[in-house]
Formats: C-alpha cells, sequence, structure tokens
C-alpha cells in the first residue's frame, strides 16, 4: 500500500485516524502497532516476517546490551552491541544485495553461481538504519533501552514514515511514544501538510516522471542535446516532488498522531554548491550517516588523508544503500569527488563569485549526478550524458521543440514551487491581510490540491514508486 492510493486515502488512512482518535490514550500504541503492520502487510505478507524477525532482535539486543551496561560488564556490552550490528547488516545485506554480490563473482568467469532472485522487502533499508541507530544509541548511553515490546515494534513499524522515510531516531521521538497531546490545531496543520505532499507528488512528480519515461525511452539516433537536457530536468523534478511529497505527507500524518518528525528537504535545488545541497537534501540520511560512519570512522581530526578516505566509504556506502547497482555506486563516488574538491579548494573559490554562477554550478552537477542515478546500469547514463554534452547528438530536433512547446509550462511552475518563493509571497501577503483571511486561502488552496490529486489519482494517470529499490 502506498500514501498516493485510493485504497490507502479512501479505505485505510479514514479508518485509521477516527479509530486512533476515538480509542483510549494508553490503546493508541498498541492501535498503531496493528495498523502499520496491516499496512506493510497489504502488498505482500511475506514480508512482514522479516519486518518482525528485525524488530524482536533488536528489541532483545536492546535488553541485553543495557543489562549488560548496568552491570558494569562493558566487554559482554560491546559484543552484544556487535552482533547486533552484524545480524542488521546480514539481514539488509542478504535482502538487498546477495544477487548483486553473485553478479559481480560471476563475472570474474571463474564460476556460475546462479542468482537467487530475492525480493527486495519494501522499507527495509529504511527500518533496518532505524534500529542499527537505536542499538548504538543504547550502547552509548544516549538513549534509554525501551522495554516495552508493543513500544518498541510501534517505533519501527509505524506507518508513516516505514516505506519512504525520514529515518526517524529512536531518541527524536522518544518522549512521544510514551506520551503525546493531539489537537485541533495540529491535526489541521498536519491534513494541510500531508495533501501538500499529495500534491506534489500525484501533480508534480508524476507528471515529471511521465516526460523522462517518455524521453528516456528515446533511442540515441533520435536524441538531442536540448531534448536530453529536458529529460534530465524533468527527472531532476520528479525525484525531489516524488521524495519530499512522500516526507511532508509523512510529516502531516505524524502530527495528526501527535510525533514530531525530523525535516527531510530545505529548499535543496537552491543550492550554491554540492556542499550546500547535501545539507538540504534527505537530511535524515545524511545525518545518520555522519553520525554512525563518518565520526566513528574519525571524520576530519586525522589530517587530510583520512578524512578523504572517510568520505570516500561513508559516499560508496550512500551510493549503495540507495540500491544494488553499480550506477548507485559510481552516483555515490561522483558526489565524494565533486565535495572533496570542494572543501580541498573550491568553496573558498565559490565564496569570491556571484551567487548566479554559483548556483548554476551547483544544479549543473546535481542534474548530471540524476542521471547516473536514474537508471540501472553503467552503459545508458554515460551514452545519454554525452548527449548533454551534445556528442553525436544535434543542438535540437522537432521532437525535442515539439517536448519543450507542451511542457514549458509545467517545468516553470516546478521550479518555482521547488523554491522558497512561494511561500514568501504568501508571507508577504498575509502580512497584509487578517487571519480569517489568511485561513480561508490557505483552505482553499489546500481543497484544490485535494480535489486535483484525487482527480488524476481516479483517471489512472501515470503513478509510479520509486522506493522498492530502497
Amino acid at each position: 500500500m502506498i500514501f498516493s492510493s485510493i485504497i490507502f486515502l479512501c479505505v485505510f488512512m479514514p479508518i485509521v485516524f477516527t479509530a486512533y482518535y476515538l480509542c483510549p490514550v494508553k490503546a493508541r500504541n498498541l492501535l498503531l502497532l496493528l495498523a502499520s503492520l496491516v499496512f506493510y502487510a497489504w502488498g505482500e505478507p511475506g514480508y512482514i516476517l522479516i519486518m518482525l524477525s528485525s524488530i524482536i532482535i533488536n528489541y532483545l539486543a536492546g535488553m541485553i546490551v543495557s543489562m549488560y551496561k548496568e552491570r558494569l560488564m562493558p566487554v559482554k556490552a560491546k559484543a552484544a552491541f556487535i552482533i547486533s550490528i552484524v545480524l542488521n547488516i546480514c539481514i539488509l545485506f542478504f535482502f538487498k544485495y546477495t544477487d548483486f554480490f553473485i553478479q559481480i563473482i560471476n563475472n570474474t568467469g571463474f564460476v556460475k553461481i546462479p542468482l537467487m532472485d530475492i525480493a527486495l522487502p519494501i522499507g527495509i533499508s529504511f527500518y533496518t538504519f532505524q534500529t542499527m541507530s537505536y542499538i548504538t544509541d543504547v550502547y552509548m548511553g544516549t538513549t534509554k533501552v525501551q522495554k516495552n515490546l508493543v513500544n518498541f515494534a510501534m517505533y519501527v513499524s509505524m506507518f508513516p514514515q516505514l516505506i519512504a522515510g525520514p529515518v526517524v531516531k529512536y531518541g527524536q521521538v522518544e518522549k512521544e511514544i510514551y506520551s503525546r497531546t493531539l489537537s485541533s490545531e495540529n491535526t489541521a496543520l498536519g491534513i494541510q501538510r500531508f495533501i501538500t505532499g499529495l500534491g506534489k507528488k500525484v501533480i508534480f512528480a508524476n507528471q515529471a516522471g511521465a516526460l523522462w519515461e517518455e524521453i528516456s525511452a528515446v533511442p540515441a539516433s533520435g536524441n538531442s542535446m536540448l531534448l536530453a537536457w529536458l529529460g534530465a530536468v524533468a527527472y531532476t523534478f520528479q525525484i525531489y516532488f516524488d521524495f519530499s511529497g512522500y516526507s511532508d505527507m509523512a510529516a502531516g500524518m505524524g502530527q495528526m498522531l501527535g510525533f514530531n518528525f525530523p525535516e527531510n528537504f530545505n529548499y535543496p535545488y537552491q543550492s550554491e554548491s554540492i556542499t550546500e545541497f547535501w545539507r538540504r537534501w534527505h537530511i535524515s540520511l545524511s545525518t545518520w550517516f555522519k553520525e554512525y560512519v563518518y565520526i566513528p570512522l574519525g571524520g576530519g581530526r586525522k589530517g587530510f588523508a583520512r578524512q578523504a578516505l572517510n568520505l570516500f566509504i561513508v559516499w560508496a556506502l550512500t551510493g549503495l544503500w540507495h540500491g544494488a547497482a553499480w550506477n548507485f555506486v559510481i552516483w555515490g563516488i561522483y558526489f565524494f569527488m565533486l565535495l572533496l574538491i570542494e572543501k580541498c579548494f573550491l568553496l573558498k573559490l565559490l565564496e569570491k563569485i556571484p551567487k548566479t554562477i554559483c548556483h548554476i554550478y551547483a544544479l549543473f552537477f546535481i542534474i548530471t549526478g540524476w542521471v547516473i542515478f536514474a537508471y540501472g546500469d553503467i552503459a545508458s547514463p554515460g551514452s545519454y550524458i554525452k548527449a548533454l554534452a551534445g556528442f553525436n547528438a544535434p543542438f535540437f530536433n522537432n521532437y525535442a521543440i515539439y517536448k519543450l512547446y507542451t511542457s514549458i509550462l509545467l517545468l516553470i511552475i516546478m521550479a518555482v514551487a521547488s523554491t522558497k518563493l512561494p511561500v514568501y509571497i504568501f508571507n508577504h501577503l498575509a502580512a497584509r491581510l487578517n487571519k480569517t483571511a489568511c485561513f480561508w486561502i490557505k483552505a482553499l488552496f489546500t481543497f484544490i490540491i485535494l480535489i486535483l490529486s484525487m482527480a488524476l489519482l481516479i483517471s489512472g494517470s501515470y503513478n509510479p514508486f520509486l522506493y522498492f529499490r530502497f
């Protein structure tokens, strides 16, 4: 089940939230757990056994680590911690990367191992990272162990952020697991944010995705530089509005349930460097790798060479986290190289040149990076990037002019919507209006987004789910 589906919007969500508001406070965690299990098991019931196994393993691991720490047995506590982390990594590796590494072995030519064709459980990367951060925080003493299995299972399986993030650390919601307050104001704000996210996904991301799918299917002989850039820009908007839309829907539902999830996006396409971009894009994942990989490896404390190695490890893992394919690894190393160049000298240079040029520089490499990310193989991005550069492709052709003419308005609207400009304009108008007028403008705008989104979903328009690979 996905958020942008009729069954979720018209059946699951109304039933769950109505029951949640009506049930006693003490029963809400259990209700949320049961609803999350139904949500996750909807498409493939077998996957739920994997998640339940992960929950039980990490719940017991947390209890054991905490027990040994209380008894002042650091060696045993460390052993339990390491074993639990290894088990988590093994589960993730088996389901996500087994066939990838079998293919690598087969490519050596020495042996031929049949692929296992293991189905990837949806959201396994997200909930595995959450459980590993929980065990680490318990071991480090920054988080108290959760002794209630229902509460812990609810944290891991919570359906708003289960399949597409953000990666929520236990400490960020620890207080709210025990006690949270519902209010009409927060519910209204949560509904508004959910609908805004739904609009990002259905109205913007899906239309941009359809454009990208059409252009990326054009053979090299029919491509042109203009068409290639048009497709790359379309995918750039698709992945932003899709991912940030899901994050907004998750945050909105969390707010409706009494939780405050961390922000995952902060207008990343306004960035003026790649370093700034990664402070604004998928913030929860970047923070996770920084806190649980980069800093434990030594960060930048052991000289530049070691820092470069640490960055390489982090970005190779970041790429691999996104999918079991070489293009994701290359995508991670691509950003590692850009970040390393900026760290060496480029950031200082960027401070001295006009911000517009910095912005163009950042967008150029961000868009090019998304082309690498978009494909599941190595050869296709290379061919497409050649078209971006104009190699063996004309500057434009009739098809490129046609696609530009039919999509330029949508691309301009998405470009504006990906910046702070709409918020700035609304705040500027709100300063001149009273609260009642602002309320009704927001309500009308939200209602229009909901109607448009539902109309597109009911019509059966293009509605992909990008997170199967995660």
